[in-house]
């Protein structure tokens, strides 16, 4: 009787640890895909931009300059910010996509980019610094040439109507600034 009593207080005990720990995994879960304050953030862009574009392919060479338009919107429940930029660079149309996304797990940004001037995928991570409303954004993209190209990007959020962004890119050993870009609200 003994025995059996012992085996049953043993069996209730892994149940209820199986269960807290189910529960516990679920509660993470929900955690996990709930949009929270950074993703409100991101969702006060939504909508229509002017973006005035300047660009350098060397550290040494000239600069271009470009106009366009930017859409924000969210998508997938307001869990990530897609946007699509159409302009014109260089006498070429320009069109590229961006999904930007906050981890609440990582508790990181991550973004992804992709174009009509290039058929690979850039991948960045980062940090928003709230008190500069600053958004850091570091990672990789494959040059022309086949070898990979260290970026990292800035964004800030000037006010709710203006926003900027740099991007920097890695050149023989060096970082230098390959592109500025104002975002006005329309």
């Amino acid at each position: 009787m003994k025995r059996i009593c012992l085996f049953m207080l043993l069996a209730c005990s892994t149940f209820l640890s199986a269960t807290a720990q189910e529960e516990a995994a679920q509660k993470a879960w929900m955690d996990y895909m709930t949009p929270g304050p950074m993703h409100k953030m991101m969702s006060m862009s939504t909508g229509t931009w002017n973006t005035d574009l300047t660009f350098w392919m060397s550290p040494d060479g000239p600069s271009s300059k470009s106009t366009g338009t930017c859409v924000y919107r969210m998508v997938l429940g307001d869990r990530y910010q897609e946007s699509v930029h159409t302009g014109d660079m260089g006498g070429m149309q320009f069109e590229g996509h961006g999904i930007t996304a906050y981890d609440n797990a990582k508790k990181v940004f991550q973004s992804i980019w992709y174009d009509n001037m290039s058929t690979g995928i850039m991948v960045l991570e980062g940090k928003l610094d709230e008190a500069t409303r600053t958004l850091t954004l570091t990672g990789e993209s494959t040059d022309p040439m086949g070898k990979p190209l260290g970026i990292r990007e800035v964004f800030k959020w000037v006010d709710d109507n203006t926003q900027m962004m740099e991007m920097y890119m890695m050149q023989d050993g060096k970082e230098f600034k390959s592109m500025e870009m104002k975002l006005t609200r329309k």
